[in-house]
């Protein structure tokens, strides 16, 4: 042989190699679709349950209000990386979990790498290598015990964790999962238990420890191995040093601080307007609030103080209305939410109670608007009787002649019935419910004089409408807690500008209890019958503030009065709004600011309709022109004759003709006169005789 091989020998040698790689491929293949079909088995992610959390109730600013656990008991609040939470806790998470976050798949080799040397090289497990994203799907996918499969399972959700989510959408999931003992899952729920804080400011010390306590949660339980806990943040700092993420010295700094050993409650402010708002917007995760947190824990404090000072069995109830937007700006519905015997889970703002006298400004305010009286007229407080009715002050003295300001500043009885029964008691109602108020009657019972001095429910919310719209010149706006990107409410009309003022301005010069200033607040108290419910609502040129007092079953107080019990509260919350109180607005254009010497003789003082007695021929006056609801085309061009007529039939002159409330001159012996008309819109004409008896059209001038 010439040691050559056989002929045929290279292609048996090549057709063996080649059924080798064919069966490698094969096998390849076939591993690949086992680890296919096992990913499919895996299903899709289980990302509903894992994006659910705990319903936040959250104010204008963010502020957390209120949080309601889970089904279960977990306390999960959602979280945004970028707005709630600390930098610094951040870069210390990074540094210490996953320093190439930003960079990975979902898996990092080269954490992985150093996870099985050290594997190797110890024996045993040192670092199971995986990244923030591996860690989420084994909170999303719990497993309880650590494998192979169960790191190959983590590795393959990761990778579709990042295929379908954001780096940023990871992160926020994560924080809000991450475990820390007990109940307490995501860095938000830790931090607020355990700091009485958000996350949005943290001391390196707090930063580590937030960090540490996700690796073992239930093994450094702050509430349970506080030890434990401070060890472990101790070694997260002693890494960040040996990477050089944090000097020597702010981390002994942060050694030194010793860390909480009890959890803090969960912020429970404005407890009626979340529960109100859960019941509202159904299954929405966080609810946005006007209320202001600030403000809102300031007026809980003074509520429950008072409450306290007042007796066991009394509640105070406050609320707080933006006059400009109608935003409800705080809202204290019991003194205690939490005190069973003073009925605190029952909201006093939106209880129906007797608001003793104050509905009165909104009697002199029909009054002023129809022009037969003004704030310096002069009204009779003396004893009379309407029918079987006779009204009586609270102190049980009758004034005597008095001007119609201070009438309404000392809430004297017998003047706001003499007025209402002029005005009519069932104007009023329809009125105020025009308004938006919802006046409740005893059942088949019509309006009636009574409810001018509370014989009529109301709740504290619709008082505090009422009085921001006195605010507006006039014109109420629907009460809004509930932030939503839709805002429909319409204004609505309570009374003239002119009239609205004028109450303003007359409440403004209400003597104030001792705690007061003068002339800072336009306010009005009430009591109800029996000493059951203090009242104190008040408004600047800012904000609205109602106050109730008194016990929610209803019973007497002895000597609870809405001046001494309701008003220093209501000045109190104006002091801790920390704000001066705005002025009010300026008087309208053509408002009559004038003495009771240089009011129309008409004006001069008010006679109830029982006194108007008349000579044998003489008749109330009447408008003859222009017609009531009729339309008056005014030529107003340049050149044009603008003068409209105004002719009355009947009354003892002199006559005072009024536009808007606003004098226009007297009518001659012939009994008409020609007037400026007022600009094109609705306008009110009203004339009044010597006597004081009045007739009044509401015409549209175009």
């Amino acid at each position: 042989m010439d040691g050559r091989d056989k002929p045929g020998h290279d292609g048996r040698g090549k057709q063996l190699a080649l059924r080798i790689v064919a069966a490698m491929a094969v096998v390849l293949v076939a591993i690949i679709g086992v680890f296919a079909a096992w990913v499919v088995s895996l299903g899709p992610l289980p990302l509903d349950g894992a994006r659910q959390v705990s319903t936040t109730v959250i104010d204008r600013n963010g502020k957390l209000l209120r949080a309601y656990a889970m089904a279960d008991g977990r306390w999960r609040l959602p979280v945004d990386a970028k707005t709630s939470v600390d930098p610094g806790y951040l870069k210390l998470l990074f540094a210490y979990e996953d320093k190439r976050f930003y960079a990975h798949h979902g898996v990092d080799p080269l954490a992985l790498s150093r996870a099985g040397f050290q594997l190797l090289t110890s024996g045993h497990i040192v670092s199971g290598g995986s990244t923030i994203t591996m860690q989420l799907a084994r909170l999303i996918e719990p497993r309880q015990q650590r494998s192979v499969y169960a790191k190959l399972r983590q590795m393959v959700r990761a990778v579709e964790l990042e295929r379908q989510l954001s780096k940023d959408q990871i992160l926020d999931l994560y924080l809000a999962l991450a475990p820390f003992g007990g109940n307490l899952e995501g860095v938000r729920a830790a931090s607020i238990a355990y700091f009485g804080k958000e996350p949005k400011r943290l001391s390196l010390a707090e930063a580590a420890l937030l960090v540490a306590l996700p690796q073992s949660p239930e093994r450094r339980r702050l509430d349970r191995y506080p030890e434990a806990a401070h060890a472990a943040r101790d070694r997260v700092l002693d890494r960040m040093v040996e990477d050089g993420a944090v000097s020597k010295d702010d981390a002994a700094q942060a050694r030194a601080t010793p860390v909480p050993k009890l959890r803090k409650q969960i912020p429970i402010l404005a407890p009626h307007s979340s529960d109100q708002a859960i019941a509202t917007m159904k299954d929405a995760p966080v609810i946005k609030l006007t209320l202001d947190a600030t403000l809102q824990r300031n007026l809980e404090a003074l509520a429950r103080d008072r409450a306290i000072a007042q007796g066991p069995d009394v509640s105070v109830a406050i609320v707080v209305v933006d006059n400009e937007t109608g935003d409800v700006l705080a809202r204290v519905g019991s003194a205690d939410y939490f005190d069973e015997r003073r009925a605190g889970q029952v909201d006093m703002t939106r209880a129906v109670r007797s608001p003793g006298s104050t509905l009165k400004p909104f009697i002199y305010g029909l009054a002023f608007e129809d022009g037969f009286v003004h704030p310096d007229s002069l009204i009779e407080d003396r004893p009379i009787r309407f029918g079987s009715y006779a009204p009586e002050n609270f102190d049980m003295t009758f004034q005597g002649t008095v001007p119609i300001r201070k009438a309404l500043q000392l809430s004297l009885n017998v003047p706001a019935i003499a007025l209402l029964d002029r005005v009519g008691a069932s104007r009023l109602s329809s009125r105020l419910k025009q308004a938006g108020t919802n006046l409740v009657l005893p059942k088949d019972e019509a309006p009636g004089l009574a409810m001018g001095l509370g014989g009529v429910g109301v709740t504290l919310q619709d008082l505090a409408q009422l009085y921001s719209g006195l605010a507006r010149l006039g014109a109420t706006k629907p009460l809004r807690e509930i932030m939503q990107a839709n805002d429909s409410r319409d204004t609505m009309r309570l009374m003239d500008q002119a009239a609205a003022w004028q109450v303003g301005n007359a409440l403004l010069g209400t003597p104030p209890p001792e705690n007061g200033v003068h002339n800072r607040i336009a306010f009005k108290t009430g009591t109800s019958y029996g000493y059951r419910d203090a009242w104190s609502v008040g408004f600047d040129g800012r904000i609205t503030i109602g106050v109730w007092v008194g016990r929610p079953d209803g019973a007497p107080v002895p000597g609870l009065v809405g001046r001494t019990a309701a008003a220093p509260i209501l000045f109190d919350a104006f002091a801790r709004t920390g704000k001066i109180p705005a002025a009010l607005p300026k008087p309208p254009r053509g408002v009559l600011v004038a003495s009771n010497a240089k009011l129309p003789p008409p004006l001069r003082r008010f006679r109830p309709l029982g006194e108007l007695v008349r000579s044998g021929y003489d008749q109330a006056p009447h408008i003859q022109f222009p017609l009531n609801g009729s339309r008056i085309d005014v030529d107003q061009s340049e050149g044009g004759h603008a003068a409209m007529p105004v002719k009355v039939a009947g009354g003892v002159l002199p006559l005072t003709v009024l536009v808007n409330g606003v004098s226009a001159g007297d009518i001659d012996s012939r009994r008409q006169r020609l007037i400026d008309p007022p600009g094109p819109g609705f306008a009110r004409l009203t004339v009044i005789d010597a006597t004081g008896a009045a007739d009044t059209v509401v015409i549209r001038v175009q």
